[in-house]
């Protein structure tokens, strides 16, 4: 109980004072949506800009933490996809967005403030590897299928430049594009502009749990709730369940198994609704796909904290 209170209670207690000022009106839809575009426009890519630009990328790229975790995302969204057709009966375009959900894990909102209350700071690199890849991989795998679908019978180029189109418009890709720019070139940060991007990295996290609190109140569970079990219980079990297996297999290190497991293991990212927005499809599901898995996580990843070496 102890980890409850010191690592995931306080992340929590900053996505409720998002919540309740939300409720309370003390804030509204408009202020949020500002929050939220801070973050997800300026700070959390500089954020992700600075942790690539910094990266040893030898050290940190292991391939094993990435096919540990990547192995389980990829399951998670194919058992979406196929549960929601064979299960739930849903058209083609539902199961992409279903399959989404259980497969964009919120590594940056909730994986990072729990891993490193847990572990410290020190012990982000291998979230960071994770991150790296994350919004391309998740995205391609995403986009592609929906295009893919959608263009049923229609040309195949039409599909790949509304693929890559759609990605490369990404605040996050872009931020990650250049941070693998600078690390890769070595080119070098002037003092002035390091130390600005430090300001912006420290205003990240907590600006983006509280503007997930007030996100998180505006979607309240509606319907649906057996396909929300589902790809919830996908996101918060299946997805780490296979990671760790996995990760004990190719025998990662405890500080990489940690970084993947509590990743995997946290509920869908916003990224999710923001996808089933985009095609307007299973908006439902997602909205409340977010708000019941992020509740649930305050359960679940106390016991892969109690699990984890």
């Amino acid at each position: 109980m102890q980890a409850l209170a010191d690592v995931i209670l306080p992340v929590f207690l900053v996505i409720g004072f998002g919540y309740v000022a939300r409720w309370r009106n003390l804030i509204n839809d408009a202020q949020v949506d500002g929050v939220v575009w801070f973050t997800q426009t300026f700070a959390i890519p500089c954020l992700l800009f600075v942790a690539i630009a910094r990266l040893d990328l030898g050290q940190e790229f292991n391939w094993r933490l990435l096919v540990s975790f990547y192995t389980g995302a990829i399951a998670g969204f194919t058992l979406g996809f196929w549960g929601a057709r064979l299960i739930f009966k849903r058209d083609w375009e539902d199961c992409v967005a279903i399959g989404f959900i259980a497969l964009f894990s919120n590594s940056v909102l909730l994986g990072l403030p729990i891993t490193e209350r847990a572990y410290g700071p020190d012990s982000l690199a291998p979230n960071y590897a994770i991150i790296a890849v994350h919004s391309p991989i998740c995205y391609a795998i995403g986009i592609t299928t929906m295009e893919l679908i959608r263009n049923r019978g229609g040309r195949l180029r039409d599909s790949a430049a509304r693929v890559f189109s759609a990605m490369f418009r990404n605040a996050l890709v872009i931020a990650i594009g250049l941070g693998f720019i600078v690390n890769l070139t070595g080119l070098p940060m002037p003092g002035v502009v390091d130390q600005a991007l430090d300001m912006m990295v420290r205003a990240a996290l907590p600006a983006a749990l509280f503007g997930l609190g007030g996100v998180l109140y505006l979607y309240r569970p509606e319907g649906d709730l057996r396909t929300i079990g589902f790809v919830v219980a996908l996101s918060l079990v299946v997805h780490p369940v296979i990671t760790f297996g996995l990760a004990h297999a190719f025998g990662l290190s405890t500080e990489a198994m940690r970084s993947a497991v509590v990743t995997a293991a946290m509920a869908p990212g916003v990224n999710a609704y923001v996808f089933s927005n985009l095609y307007g499809r299973a908006k439902r599901v997602a909205a409340s796909a977010v708000l019941i898995g992020t509740g649930g996580v305050m359960v679940t990843g106390w016991v892969w904290l109690q699990i984890l070496p």
